[in-house]
């Protein structure tokens, strides 16, 4: 079953706690403190954008086609399956067309490592959620079963619904 990170953006407090577990799981050392004397600085695959009223969270969205490994001239990107798009280090040459061509802005270069980066969910593990989920205070964001987010989404709905009703 294919799971995603799905983001009630209704939730987000724009705390970046997100941000910060993510670069932290990424980092050589794992600890918060190791990522921060790190050099270079570990760096987070999801971004915290401002969409006033709200806060948006946006991290890769492991497109069915995605776009992304359309335009990868060497493979780097590529397809692991339903629901996951993932990057090969050591194959991007840093052309950046997936930079280019990503509908969300969230696959960024890398200029000193010339690798392209995106959240692949290595973070996952061994953990049942990614980093960024379980760093969350508000529950913004939360792994899910795809075919279960549009039930959940239906169901709060009506449970808000009932609310006015006379």
């Amino acid at each position: 079953m294919d799971y995603d990170i799905a983001i009630q953006y209704e939730l987000c407090l724009g705390c970046h706690s997100c941000e910060l577990a993510c670069a932290v799981a990424h980092s050589g050392s794992r600890t918060l403190r190791g990522a921060i004397e790190e050099t270079p600085f570990a760096s987070a695959r999801i971004f915290v954008e401002p969409a006033p009223p709200y806060k948006l969270p946006l991290t890769c969205r492991h497109c069915q086609d995605a776009p992304c490994v359309d335009a990868c001239s060497t493979g780097a990107m590529r397809s692991e399956g339903p629901g996951l798009v993932s990057n090969a280090a050591g194959t991007c040459v840093g052309c950046w067309m997936c930079v280019m061509v990503c509908p969300y802005g969230v696959v960024r270069p890398d200029y000193r490592s010339r690798q392209a980066v995106k959240c692949n969910r290595e973070c996952v593990g061994s953990a049942t959620v990614p980093a960024c989920v379980q760093a969350c205070p508000t529950g913004a964001l939360t792994f899910v079963a795809g075919d279960n987010w549009a039930k959940e989404r239906r169901a709060s709905y009506v449970r808000g619904f009932r609310k006015f009703q006379v």
